[in-house]
């Protein structure tokens, strides 16, 4: 059995995915928001479909992740968030998150984004004040952890875009699903 490899670090991680200008990566997704604001009109509509992009992106995602940074099982959600925080949010976004705000049962705690690439160049007009303009990292959290059997709840609670000190998404683990092998090994 040959040894294992330890995990990658974050920034060795972030210096082996193909990146694209992160200018272009911002202006692009900035695009990508003000065309769903023209043809869906409503905010929470957006917000609904900003939520579903990042999902399906989570749920791809998590294969590339797994792929590369030799991150064996997380035993349980407090290890996954931290694994996420630190490695994941530094391999595809090249920042890192803290995670904060446990509750008491472990099923609860906040990711908080000191920076977040995003939002470069972004003012929110008072006419998109519900606009959760990062409900695609919602949405990719919650698309990653359902692919590793965990089902999740993401909520914003602080957006710097509406004068926050910091951006802080809170994740709620509703469900841990258990694995099931499609097949059964023969006695």
């Amino acid at each position: 059995m040959p040894p294992l490899t330890p995990p990658k670090s974050g920034d060795a991680l972030f210096a082996s995915v193909d990146r694209v200008n992160a200018e272009l990566f911002t202006l692009t997704y900035g695009a990508i928001v003000r065309q769903l604001l023209t043809d869906l009109e409503e905010v929470e509509e957006v917000n609904k479909q900003l939520d579903q992009m990042g999902y399906n992106i989570g749920t791809r995602l998590v294969d590339e992740f797994l792929a590369k940074s030799n991150v064996s099982n997380c035993v349980d959600f407090k290890e996954t968030a931290d694994t996420i925080a630190k490695l994941g949010f530094k391999m595809f976004l090249g920042v890192t998150a803290t995670v904060t705000n446990w509750d008491a049962e472990g099923t609860t705690c906040s990711f908080v984004l000191e920076d977040n690439p995003l939002v470069d160049f972004v003012e929110l007009p008072d006419t998109c004040q519900g606009l959760q303009y990062c409900n695609v990292l919602s949405g990719v959290i919650r698309g990653a952890l359902e692919m590793v059997s965990m089902k999740t709840e993401v909520t914003w609670v602080r957006d710097m875009l509406r004068g926050d000190d910091a951006y802080e998404m809170r994740v709620k683990l509703t469900k841990q699903v258990p694995e099931e092998y499609p097949y059964k090994d023969d006695d």
